[in-house]
């Protein structure tokens, strides 16, 4: 791994892959939808649509076009705290990688014409979530938990918020915070380093982000814990054919060193085939075809949950299995086997994530953007081979063994789901 830091403040990191003939490239900005005041919720995620609508060296066709052409691909997402801009080449072809991805990030017209054509697809790719009931609970739980808090709305915010955004006020947003401090351009495959950060200037020079000194933005901390909502249900009615369920609290930030252990307490929790919640709902009772727990982590804050899709005829039965489960775990830890199942598991999905150069690009800048500096893969691995059963337990009894949070969608009414 290497790393250059420009004078503006931007960052180029890069892995050597020599036996790959691929290439990954990322344009990492350390803002998302929490960055947001409520009159802009959702303007992280029309910028990112916007960005590859165009550029004053460029079309929207041609940004497409001229990655399709020699067999690449690019695309892009959005968090809450960070948004990434990405590109998969061959070797060969990471030139004009960098040349489109650095342009479209750096220099985007915004159009507005192009607001408008967006602003119908946000809007439609909104209603699109609501008919994904799986995927909508997850929100509703986050919504659960942190409430009016920019971590508990949606990233692609609402119709009410979206219709209204201006493209003047979207600019003034890509402009004020897309800045060259807080933005890392990783890089994985078969690649020199010094050569990416020739290409990164290249395609930089004389854009909005070809700034003067600055140093780079350090890791997000958050000012403060973040203040979550006291426990309580949110029932949403829909009219499908299955219950959506997910049962769960606060969990722990990023910068947490509990975080390893409660990483193994998940895959013993609701991590595999072999968890203790697929085995007791799935595998003895064929209550439900999809059942895990999971733990997402932010700077200041956290949440751990388990979702169940079940019929709703079986939603009380299904809650009553899970809390069942949550309430042992939280009062009697785990046992040695599970301990060691859940350490392999954490290990081996480390490492077996880091088989592609995308993953690698990933594991790159997230490490640079969110931790500051990049964990070795024998440092981690030792992190999770140290957890002891006892903190495990230590930490289900912190956060498991205390009134949850519930979020159902399906055809309920509210109130009709008991907690």
């Amino acid at each position: 791994m290497k790393k250059t830091v420009l004078p503006s403040g931007l960052r180029v990191i890069t892995e050597a892959i020599p036996t790959t003939r691929s290439a990954a490239l990322g344009i990492w900005v350390g803002i998302g939808s929490r960055d947001e005041t409520p009159a802009l919720h959702g303007a992280s995620h029309f910028l990112e649509h916007l960005l590859f609508k165009g550029t004053h060296k460029r079309t929207a066709l041609e940004i497409s076009s001229q990655i399709e052409a020699v067999g690449g691909e690019t695309n892009a997402f959005t968090t809450k705290e960070y948004t990434c801009y990405y590109a998969r080449v061959l070797d060969t072809d990471l030139p004009l990688a960098v040349d489109v991805l650095v342009d479209a990030v750096a220099d985007s017209i915004l159009d507005p014409t192009d607001v408008e054509t967006e602003r119908g697809v946000i809007l439609e790719e909104i209603a699109m979530h609501e008919d994904e009931p799986g995927d909508e609970v997850h929100d509703v739980f986050a919504e659960a938990i942190y409430g009016d808090h920019p971590l508990g709305r949606l990233i692609s915010g609402t119709p009410e918020s979206i219709t209204p955004m201006t493209r003047d006020q979207i600019n003034r947003f890509y402009r004020r915070r897309y800045t060259a401090p807080e933005i890392v351009v990783a890089a994985a495959g078969n690649l020199d380093h010094a050569t990416v950060v020739r290409l990164v200037r290249k395609a930089l020079a004389g854009t909005p982000l070809d700034t003067g000194q600055a140093d780079p933005a350090p890791p997000r901390k958050g000012n403060a814990r973040v203040r979550v909502r006291k426990a309580h249900d949110i029932v949403l009615h829909r009219d499908t054919e299955q219950a959506h369920i997910v049962l769960g609290g606060p969990g722990l930030g990023r910068h947490d060193q509990r975080r390893f252990a409660l990483g193994v307490l998940n895959n013993v929790l609701g991590g595999g085939m072999s968890s203790r919640l697929f085995q007791e709902i799935r595998e003895k009772r064929g209550l439900a075809y999809s059942v895990y727990s999971y733990a997402g982590q932010y700077a200041d804050s956290g949440l751990i949950g388990v979702y169940a899709g079940c019929a709703p005829a079986k939603a009380r039965e299904v809650l009553d299995l899970i809390r069942i489960e949550l309430d042992r775990v939280a009062t009697d830890g785990i046992t040695p086997e599970e301990l060691l199942r859940g350490r392999g598991m954490a290990k081996g999905s480390y490492v077996l994530g880091l088989e592609d150069s995308g993953s690698r690009m990933s594991r790159l800048a997230k490490s640079e953007l969110l931790h500051g500096d990049l964990m070795g893969v024998d440092e981690l691995l030792a992190r999770v081979d140290a957890v002891t059963a006892e903190e495990v337990h230590a930490v289900a009894a912190d956060l498991l063994a205390k009134p949850l949070s519930l979020a159902v969608v399906g055809p309920f009414d509210s109130g009709e789901l008991p907690s």
